[in-house]
């Protein structure tokens, strides 16, 4: 089994020197589905909810956590971001 690298020998959380650490490429791809009321699925899509536009909000909001990671998992450094993208693919479950 691999070493936990962010625990020391006693088991207390530490954090990693990764100064030293060379730069590379990395990519991450996240997918997930949500499930809701037909009724709601459809408003969204025709754009009819009252505050506006839930699609354009929620890629703002996915593009802001992007952003954040660091700062919501424990023991994950900063990472400088040069692209995200978000998606959505609505499909009515059958």
């Amino acid at each position: 089994m691999a070493k936990l690298t962010h625990f020391d020998k006693k088991g207390r959380a530490k954090m990693v020197d990764v100064s030293k650490k060379k730069e590379t490429v990395r990519e991450a791809v996240v997918r997930g589905s949500i499930f809701m009321n037909p009724r709601t699925f459809k408003s969204i899509l025709s754009g009819k909810i009252a505050k506006g536009d839930v699609l354009a909000v929620a890629k703002v909001a996915g593009i802001m956590a992007a952003k954040k990671t660091s700062e919501i998992i424990p023991m994950c450094h900063p990472l400088n971001l040069s692209h995200v993208e978000i998606n959505f693919y609505p499909f009515e479950k059958e």
